[in-house]
């Protein structure tokens, strides 16, 4: 497998139901726990940096009901959350990118610190910024766009050829809760680089593979006719000014395939359409490629004998990009292959999300053969190593505790 690793390291602290967490991750990452124990609220925290970044630290507040419904009840009342993401570019620079957000009076928010470093291979300075209450304090900049209290920097420092890389690769993540009738829906064409969160633009997008990159549209094609036998190919069609999907598809008694819209296909058949594309759309010839696309469930309304064939795309994809996944299925996991490094389980104990590598009896047992982890997760057996997923004082932030 190659190493697509974008995110090598991800920390959180007070995030809705995230006390604190510190995870490595690999190039492809399973998130297995039941259901309501946080799994989606991680991927939520990359789905926000994301957010903020794209659009604004406001709206990306604002879809999530405000800041009291992102940082963390409980009995100790933290006033802030914070996130530190240690990351590895394409161009082989590495570095980090974290911030502190906390609340004010009325549902007010500000940036408290925010922080970025990163290292190029070719060079022996480091491009960074140390912003503090919406002050720039320490920059290798020579000359630094202003600061603001409300909002995140990275985005003013893009205009930096320092900083650009960062912020395209933080802001392209795509993360994924698809809606079947949203890929039914008549869509208005968009320039197709990245997969809306519902795949509500997913024929632009099919549309940019099949011009920059036809063998990965055929790969794609080829999963689908696996998962839905009879599915000979998927194609782009324009109905006035929007456009849709046109499925080939055998049926009985006839020699050629037919076509059918997307309007008449099963919810089943969009989904693992829609989590294909997801996977492979970094060919799609965009100037800034997909560097992590992270999936919730993709399991939802495919046959369980479908699993191997979703487990095998997923595997194929990171040869591109970097894939996290949610799940509960243990047909997904029924795999003796699968690398215990890429299983992170997830518990909650009184509402608080503990997430972290399988424990060691969990580990010994996997790499053993003994039982897969499906089985386990059967068995109710996949769960954290205590000492990783125990409450810490995480440094998020090199200038000081978050």
């Amino acid at each position: 497998m190659n190493d697509s690793t974008f995110l090598g390291r991800v920390v959180v602290k007070n995030y809705k139901s995230i006390a604190s967490c510190d995870v490595e991750l690999g190039p492809l990452v399973f998130l297995v726990g039941p259901n309501g124990s946080g799994k989606s609220n991680f991927l939520d925290v990359l789905r926000f940096v994301a957010d903020a970044l794209r659009t604004s630290l406001d709206h990306a507040l604002r879809d999530r009901g405000g800041i009291k419904e992102v940082r963390r009840r409980s009995g100790g009342h933290p006033t802030h959350f914070a996130v530190r993401l240690e990351f590895r570019l394409r161009s082989g620079a590495v570095g980090h990118y974290a911030f502190r957000i906390g609340a004010r009076p009325q549902g007010g928010y500000g940036v408290q610190n925010e922080e970025c470093r990163l290292q190029s291979p070719d060079s022996p300075l480091a491009a960074h910024f140390t912003v503090r209450g919406g002050e720039v304090v320490d920059t290798s900049a020579k000359v630094a766009p202003a600061a603001a209290f409300d909002r995140l920097y990275l985005v003013n420092a893009s205009g930096l050829a320092e900083f650009r890389p960062v912020y395209d690769a933080l802001s392209r993540m795509g993360f994924y809760n698809l809606n079947p009738d949203r890929i039914r829906d008549l869509q208005p064409p968009d320039p197709g680089q990245l997969l809306a969160r519902d795949g509500s633009n997913i024929a632009s997008v099919v549309a940019q593979l099949s011009q920059h990159s036809p063998e990965i549209k055929q790969r794609i094609e080829d999963y689908l006719g696996k998962v839905v036998p009879g599915v000979k190919g998927v194609d782009v069609k324009v109905v006035g000014p929007k456009e849709t999907l046109e499925f080939r598809q055998l049926v009985a008694g006839s020699q050629d395939p037919w076509r059918f819209l997307a309007a008449s296909m099963s919810d089943g058949t969009l989904r693992a359409l829609g989590v294909l594309v997801s996977l492979f759309q970094a060919a799609n010839g965009a100037v800034s490629a997909v560097p992590l696309v992270g999936i919730e469930e993709p399991e939802i309304a495919l046959h369980p004998g479908a699993a191997g064939i979703l487990l095998d795309s997923l595997r194929e994809a990171t040869g591109r990009t970097q894939v996290l996944v949610t799940s509960h299925s243990p047909d997904l996991l029924d795999d003796d292959k699968l690398d215990t490094e890429s299983i992170l389980a997830v518990v909650s104990e009184q509402g608080n999300t503990k997430i972290g590598p399988l424990d060691v009896a969990g580990k010994s047992v996997l790499r053993e053969r003994l039982y897969t982890a499906g089985e386990l997760l059967r068995l109710n057996q996949l769960t954290p190593d205590p000492a990783a997923s125990s409450p810490v004082q995480l440094r998020l932030l090199d200038t000081g505790e978050a």
